[in-house]
């Protein structure tokens, strides 16, 4: 997160943006739930509008699951 928003916007994401595909809950509540951070992260980027290919995180691709 804080390589997308930087350290003290990731930390007020995280603690106050309220997830509706996360059962509405904020980042913070979601993982003390146990829900899977991944699921979280997803959910933080869709609600702010973070384009797919930056999903993965910074510089990383998909693996292709061809490739050997």
């Amino acid at each position: 997160m804080e390589d997308e928003f930087g350290k003290e916007y990731a930390a007020v994401l995280l603690r106050d943006l309220v997830l509706t595909e996360v059962e509405d809950l904020t980042g913070l509540e979601a993982l003390a739930k146990g829900i899977d951070p991944r699921v979280i992260w997803l959910a933080i980027c869709r609600a702010q509008d973070v384009p797919e290919e930056r999903w993965l995180g910074l510089n990383k691709k998909p693996k292709n699951k061809h490739a050997e």
